[in-house]
Order: structure tokens, then C-alpha cells, then sequence
């Protein structure tokens, strides 16, 4: 099998890679361009550590394909502060000791950003009362679009408040 050159935005910076087609996007953030902060947790899309954001929506970055990815924008935990200042969700997440180890902190975090964006979208999730309003953020609305990043320590409630800090904050 031969390599492909495949060029990807990541973080907003352009970068050209000589990839194998079956390299994982998860695998060519963290072993081709170094950025570490995305981890590979199960590598089987159950706990959502790998989560990034690309296009404005969220995926697990250990189910696809880097080649798939030419030409989106992709955001890594990296890439959510600017000019050296931490995101509103990670100065919550700090605030509200909304992690423990760690491990899945950056994996709940891009998917946090990503539930707020969909939430403002108007987006419905399975614990939405009424799909034809605008969905209420309560705290099971929360759990329900953050279901797909594990936290083995369990800071659950943590998490819950720092995304409701920001979501009423409005600081995102």
C-alpha cells in the first residue's frame, strides 16, 4: 500500500503529511504532528478521550480515517486557547475540579464546547422533552450530550457544573 499526502488543518495551522490511508485521525495527531493533549483511551469509539472537534461537531478521532479529513477544520484540546489564555470550559472545568486523573479531561472538554455549540444550534438530544422547542440545558440534558466521554474517576457532577458555569455564564 502506498502513503498519501494529505494536508490538514489542525488548530487553524496547515499542515502536510505523508500518511498511510489507514492511519486513524487520532493516530496522526498525536504519533505524526506531536499534539499529545488527545488521547487514545479505548480505540474503539466507547469513551470519547479521543474526542475532537472538526467542522464545529464533535467526533471520536479514533473512528476515522486522517485521509477523510483533508480540507475540514479540526480542533484539538490544543487549539482551544488563545494567545495563551485558557477557554471559558477549561478555566471551568479548573474552577469546578471537574477532573480527577485526567486522562479523559481533554476528550470531556472538546465535547463540552461542541454540546454548547449544538445546544445554541437548537440540536435535540434523546432527553429532550419537546423536539419541537428549543431544548432546556438541564443537568439531564447535559448528562445525555456528554454520554459518550467516560470518566473512570467519576467527576460527573463536577463536569455537569463547570459546563453549566460556562453555558450561563455566557462565556463561550
Amino acid at each position: 500500500m502506498h502513503n498519501e499526502n494529505v494536508a490538514l488543518t489542525v488548530n487553524g495551522r496547515r499542515h502536510a503529511l505523508d500518511l498511510d490511508p489507514r492511519v486513524t485521525l487520532l493516530d496522526a495527531l498525536r504519533e505524526n504532528l506531536g499534539m499529545t493533549g488527545t488521547k487514545k483511551g479505548c480505540d474503539q469509539g466507547q469513551c470519547g478521550a479521543c474526542t475532537v472537534i472538526v467542522n464545529g461537531q464533535r467526533i471520536n478521532s479514533c473512528l476515522t480515517l486522517a485521509v477523510m479529513h483533508a480540507g475540514d477544520e479540526i480542533t484539538t484540546i490544543e487549539g482551544l486557547e488563545e494567545d495563551g489564555n485558557l477557554h471559558p470550559m477549561q478555566a471551568a472545568f479548573v474552577r469546578h475540579d471537574g477532573l480527577q486523573c485526567g486522562y479523559c479531561t481533554p476528550g470531556q472538554i472538546c465535547s463540552a464546547v461542541a454540546l454548547l455549540a449544538e445546544h445554541k444550534a437548537g440540536w435535540p438530544s434523546y432527553a429532550t422533552a419537546d423536539v419541537a422547542t428549543a431544548p432546556v440545558l438541564t443537568d439531564g440534558e447535559i448528562a445525555e450530550r456528554m454520554s459518550g466521554n467516560v470518566c473512570r474517576c467519576s467527576a460527573y457532577s463536577n463536569i455537569v457544573s463547570a459546563i453549566r458555569d460556562v453555558a450561563e455564564g455566557g462565556r463561550i
